[in-house]
């Protein structure tokens, strides 16, 4: 049963992200960023991510030439959205690199997966960042917007990881006497849930680097 829900969790999240391709592909987005973002949001939640692009996100396209009439959850919640889909990214990049090599670490490959996901994550989460604030800021220079890029994002990238991490230990050490492999639904549909946790636990440090101006609402 739980494969089923899986591979049926998976269908919707594949699904989502390509409704969200073709539109985005038709009116692309001002931060061209966000082009990639909206996607891999619709990967982890779904039809959810459907309606909070079409709500928030087609207000921020090219051709759209009305009021931006978002509020500030809205305008976090785009630049978590924004956070979140860099460390999605890494992570699910990370997994088969675990897999292939059978890198473990303290005997066991969930605490390889934390230290190799965690450091693509914050790779990519970073790079996602200095192509949102780089071409608003050309003149600062490549070194001093990585620098900014670095100080915005990575209080909520690390907010991230840990509601991540925490589901994945959860996952591994009590919902499954075997946890799944990710050669099986069931793991990326783990990976799915783990995405949403993380997408919770970073939006508060988001919203309060908003507030303070460290990192720019989108």
């Amino acid at each position: 049963m739980l494969t089923t829900i899986s591979w049926i969790a998976l269908g919707i999240g594949i699904i989502s992200s390509i409704i969200i391709i073709i539109d985005v592909m038709k009116h692309p987005q001002m931060m061209t960023i966000m082009n990639v973002v909206w996607p891999i949001n619709g990967w982890f939640f779904g039809p959810f991510a459907i309606w909070s692009y079409f709500k928030w996100g087609r207000l921020k396209a090219k051709d759209y030439d009305g009021e931006d009439n978002r509020g500030k959850g809205a305008k976090v919640f785009m630049s978590t959205s924004h956070c979140s889909s860099g460390c999605t990214l890494g992570d699910a990049a990370g997994v088969p690199i675990v897999m292939l090599t059978g890198f473990t670490l303290l005997g066991t490959t969930l605490f390889a997966h934390y230290v190799v996901q965690f450091t693509l994550a914050y790779i990519f989460g970073i790079l996602f960042q200095f192509y949102a604030i780089y071409p608003m800021n050309k003149e600062a220079g490549v070194m001093e917007n990585l620098k900014n890029a670095i100080k915005a994002d990575t209080w909520s990238l690390i907010m991230f990881e840990i509601g991540m991490f925490g589901w994945m230990a959860i996952v591994h050490y009590v919902l499954f006497a075997q946890p799944p492999k990710p050669t099986e639904a069931t793991y990326w549909f783990m990976m799915q849930i783990a995405m949403i946790l993380g997408f919770l636990t970073s939006y508060p440090a988001n919203w309060i680097l908003v507030k303070k101006g460290i990192k720019e609402e989108m």
